[in-house]
């Protein structure tokens, strides 16, 4: 006979915190969000600490490397998304690692023959408005100058004119060697009201550029993640089909931490994944597994040696895996009962595997009741989708913007290897929905705003760290009308009555 689980399945609203004591010292700029997003044994240190607890799912519609460097900015992690060819990937990881390197190869490169319109091109491409000119318009040939915006004006030139007629040359430009340190590097930029500094050889060749933007931009970003070479930390998913040749190519590009993207994880295909990387990598590239929504699910993924162990079935905003295979449970019962193995497997082991909440997030306090139902750390797609790092077009319907948002196992997506049962290389049926959501705005905003929410209600609990929220946290289940009371209520809202006078 089946087994019962004799709980009711639960979800995030059905949950509330109850306020605890909170002394004086209980304010939100005391409030550190610090997590650990990989496993680590008990005295030890995490390899990679989060800043924030947010990183970004493994998804088309959500994960590519503008939102990655965006949310590394914040002090999280965005999991570039997998359904694309490895070379794609790589790349996508590759730019988001050069990012901000303190020292930067330049992707912007031409030489003196080239014309005005090559620069416009080349500016249209990547956005950048500082281009250096050399020999060979290769990153590493020998420079002879470099073209800014400052160098030109499209309205009063021919798009046909030769760089080497406007540019600035070498002989005007303050330059640096190559064993300067990027102290020193930032040093010379003030020192001479720079915007950039090319590194240059002993031959002449162009090495890097370092610019004052990055200087200012750490300066405006205290949390953002780094690795220990000053670039942003970069996350990336992969499958359990090609993961032999995907693995080497992303860990080549510079990818931080990998996770498998399945929508169910106790299986040998993710095993199999795990043991491959462990015998070829040892525990040098961190892997996370799932998704998994029990403890023998997590007790699995952590034997078979995950740095991370992710949660969460069907509830996704744009997931229909329950509603077409029956199976998945309530985001909030399932993450209690994965944190609460999370918890047994360290008094046993002595090894802290982190938890990462993966759906069933509808507003900024239900990131906040996971917290304290015990996640390490959230994964979030339709909460990222909306902002301007988004991969996805801004649309206009009704007089109002939204951002376009996709499962990867909708018709569109098609990612087949998420939902991959040693199969056809074919998605036989959709468990993911086509739809729109609401513009937001940039990222930034959004975050530093939730995250504000976060602090808030932690201080309203008497907790300063996400380890004493664990501990000190008190949640009671809500019933269907203390939802209803829960909001505005037997009210007339303003909005609503002003756009109902004709």
């Amino acid at each position: 006979m089946a087994y019962f689980f004799n709980e009711t399945s639960h979800t995030f609203n059905e949950y509330l915190l109850v306020p605890g004591y909170s002394s004086s010292n209980c304010i939100p700029s005391n409030v550190s969000l610090k997590t650990a997003l990989v496993k680590y044994r008990k005295g030890e240190a995490p390899a990679i600490t989060m800043n924030i607890p947010l990183t970004s799912a493994i998804m088309q519609s959500v994960s590519g490397d503008k939102l990655a460097v965006a949310l590394a900015r914040e002090g999280g992690i965005s999991f570039i998304y997998g359904s694309q060819s490895v070379e794609d990937e790589a790349a996508m990881v590759a730019r988001a690692k050069s990012y901000k390197a303190g020292f930067v190869v330049s992707d912007s490169n031409l030489s003196p023959e080239d014309t005005l319109a090559d620069v416009i091109r080349i500016k249209e491409k990547n956005g950048h408005s500082t281009i250096a000119i050399t020999s060979d318009a290769t990153a590493n040939g020998r420079l002879l100058g470099i073209v800014t915006s400052r160098d030109y004006r499209v309205s009063r030139m021919e798009t046909s004119l030769k760089v080497t007629e406007f540019m600035t040359p070498l002989e005007k430009l303050v330059t640096a060697d190559e064993d300067t340190t990027l102290k020193q590097a930032n040093d010379i930029i003030w020192e001479h009201k720079l915007n950039s500094l090319p590194i240059v050889d002993k031959f002449g060749n162009l090495k890097y550029f370092v610019f004052r933007k990055d200087y200012d931009a750490h300066k405006e970003n205290p949390n953002e993640l780094l690795d220990e070479h000053k670039r942003y930390v970069v996350g990336a998913g992969i499958n359990t089909r090609d993961y032999e040749e995907r693995v080497p190519a992303l860990i080549e590009a510079g990818a931080d931490v990998l996770c498998i993207d399945s929508s169910e994880g106790f299986s040998e295909w993710q095993s199999r994944t795990i043991s491959w990387i462990r015998d070829r990598y040892g525990d040098t590239v961190k892997v996370g597994a799932g998704n998994v929504v029990d403890g023998e699910g997590f007790r699995f993924l952590a034997d078979c040696g995950a740095d991370f162990v992710k949660v969460g079935i069907g509830g996704g905003s744009i997931c229909i895996t329950r509603e077409t295979k029956g199976i998945g449970r309530g985001q909030a019962t399932a993450l209690i009962d994965v944190c609460h193995a999370r918890d047994e497997y360290f008094k046993e082991t002595g090894v802290y595997v982190p938890v990462c909440s993966d759906g069933g997030i509808v507003y900024d306090h239900h990131m906040t009741l996971a917290l304290a139902m015990g996640a390490d750390f959230l994964m979030l797609g339709r909460y990222f989708a909306r902002f301007d790092e988004s991969p996805t077009n801004r649309v206009a319907i009704g007089g109002n913007y939204y951002k376009e948002y996709w499962g990867e196992g909708s018709n569109r997506a098609r990612n087949w290897q998420r939902y991959d049962m040693g199969g056809d290389k074919k998605l036989s049926f959709e468990e993911g929905v086509d739809s729109y959501v609401p513009y937001a705005g940039s990222l930034k905003d959004n975050v530093q705003m939730s995250l504000s929410k976060i602090k808030s209600t932690m201080c309203n609990c008497g907790a300063l760290c996400l380890e004493d929220f664990r501990k000190k946290a008190k949640l009671t289940l809500v019933s269907a009308t203390s939802i209803v009371e829960g909001g505005a209520h037997d009210v007339i809202q303003k909005e609503t009555s002003l756009t109902n006078i004709k």
